[in-house]
């Protein structure tokens, strides 16, 4: 009764992030637990040498996960969503959309998966002294003026997929400052874009003699907690075909699943860390302190309340591990055996545990597309042993689940090793932690430190933009970000840790020796495999 009335009274609030392969809808009562939520799969396209994603894509998706999630609740509860106390969106992090003055895309979507910026991202890190990603939206910005496109002279407005769904529902061309901050450098006094860099590009691009300058077709820079504008009545209508949903619900500042995984891991506090594993994988730890030089391998970022964050991202984790999963599955019922794919997960990992500490002599890469900590702009997935490596069903699954953090260890040990940063607390969440205890002992021996999962980190990244909107409209006068996780939603919730084993981290260095060793098989299959 009491979910019923939470609902009926629009108390409830909604969360909606957009994933790599799945959209999710979370609606969460006053007490921040899920009460419905509703998902549609969707994949990526590669076209024209670009991994994209159709606008039909965007809003087939949007409108079906929350169709989902409203049909939930009528079949639950026996209420129609009418109203809401809040809406947050989220999407994966950066990339490029480009908008002509009627609003009109460009190009097509250009994902955080392409890695065809190496030329921008290098120019632009030496001119700022500051290390831009490949996946940035001002490198790609840069890249397609370098490229000479036409289309440059036409923007009106640039933002990020999370920005571009927040602008179509509310009309607000505004970001979350923890998204905005994979858009183009943050300055942390102020938090909003670095006045002293943007001077530079400027400069940098004045002989073309744009119609534009960056501040002005940039979305605003918002902390959490602000607002970030309502749902139009047209707004309503793009989410919710059936008209149910009323106009005028207020909307948090829209975020990138980066900050939306800190949020939903407890970890925006300094020296708190996260490691996200799904599709891609990144590690993210609050400072404390600033870097001691600028690493090519690391990103600075900032939390969705402007604090600042390294950030080691890698294109690739589980699509690999997924596409053998996948045929283990066909062989089984190529033998008429019907198992659910959770178990077979569940088996596959858990046989990883039984393998040797360095996997036998075994050596996989998971490069579905391009990886920049290793110097990848394409990747080939990739299996090889030798005559005398131990070619065990457990071996090969460890060799995988190894494979996945491969990239993510090289960034990792520059800041934790070489940059002697220091961390309290590790949380891991996403995919690869489905299987209780397995990717958590592989990221605490990559690690070489206790990492703790909590129940709620399955919920993910609709959850956590669900958690900021709920902050939004519900903390107190002055209340950080990180109290209102700490006291309001986590309530001193710690989460299951598991400390590193010394085999197991002994034998992933020994595996990582091998994968370094190994990165020239790895071109040479991008050579010779077109």
């Amino acid at each position: 009764m009491e979910i019923t009335d939470i609902i009926s009274s629009g108390r409830a609030v909604l969360g909606i992030e957009f994933g790599s392969t799945r959209i999710k809808a979370v609606l969460i009562g006053e007490d921040h637990v899920p009460i419905a939520s509703g998902s549609h799969d969707w994949e990526n396209r590669y076209e024209n040498g670009i991994w994209t994603y159709h606008l039909e894509d965007i809003w087939d998706g949007l409108q079906d996960s929350y169709k989902k999630l409203s049909t939930e609740v009528k079949e639950r509860y026996g209420i129609t969503i009418h109203k809401l106390a809040a809406i947050g969106f989220s999407a994966m992090m950066h990339g490029y959309m480009a908008f002509d003055a009627k609003g009109e895309l460009l190009v097509p979507f250009r994902t955080w998966r392409n890695t065809i910026t190496e030329e921008a991202a290098e120019k632009l890190s030496a001119t700022f002294d500051f290390n831009i990603p490949q996946r940035w939206s001002i490198a790609h910005l840069y890249q397609a003026i370098l490229n000479g496109e036409e289309h440059v002279r036409d923007i009106a407005y640039q933002t990020t997929l999370a920005g571009y769904i927040h602008w179509k529902l509310t009309g607000e061309k505004v970001l979350g400052v923890g998204e905005a901050s994979g858009m183009f450098p943050i300055d942390p006094s102020t938090g909003d874009f670095d006045k002293r860099m943007m001077e530079q590009f400027e400069k940098l691009v004045e002989d073309k003699q744009y119609p534009w300058r960056l501040e002005a077709i940039f979305p605003k820079v918002l902390r959490a907690g602000k607002m970030a504008g309502v749902l139009t009545a047209k707004g309503a209508k793009l989410l919710d075909v059936s008209g149910n949903l009323e106009s005028g619900i207020p909307l948090c500042p829209p975020e990138g699943d980066a900050g939306t995984g800190m949020a939903a891991t407890n970890s925006v506090a300094p020296r708190t860390g996260n490691v996200s594993a799904g599709t891609s994988v990144f590690a993210m730890v609050v400072l404390d302190k600033q870097l001691k030089k600028v690493h090519p391998e690391l990103d600075l970022v900032t939390t969705p309340a402007g604090d600042t964050v390294a950030m080691v991202h890698c294109n690739n984790c589980t699509s690999d591990l997924n596409a053998w999963v996948s045929i283990f599955r066909e062989f089984a019922e190529s033998f008429g055996v019907e198992a659910d794919i959770d178990s077979i997960y569940s088996t596959l990992y858990k046989k990883a545990l039984e393998g040797e500490a360095d996997c036998g002599g075994l050596l996989a890469y998971n490069y579905f597309s391009g990886e920049h900590i290793t110097g990848f702009e394409e990747g080939r997935p990739l299996f090889v042993r030798t005559p005398e490596s131990r070619f065990t069903l457990a071996n090969f699954m460890r060799t995988h689940l190894f494979t996945s953090l491969g990239a993510l260890k090289t960034g990792l040990d520059i800041l934790l090793q070489e940059e002697k940063v220091i961390v309290d607390r590790i949380f891991g969440h996403g995919g690869l932690f489905k299987t209780k205890g397995v990717g958590q002992r592989i990221l605490a021996a990559a690690m070489d430190a206790p990492v703790s999962v909590m129940e709620t980190a399955g919920e993910g990244g609709a959850w956590g933009i669900a958690l900021l909107a709920s902050y939004m409209v519900h903390k107190r006068e002055e209340q950080t970000l990180a109290d209102y996780l700490s006291h309001q939603v986590f309530g001193g919730e710690t989460g299951v840790c598991i400390e590193p084993d010394q085999k197991d981290v002994d034998g992933f260095n020994q595996f990582m020796e091998r994968y370094r060793a190994g990165l020239a098989i790895e071109r040479a299959a991008v050579e010779v495999m077109r």
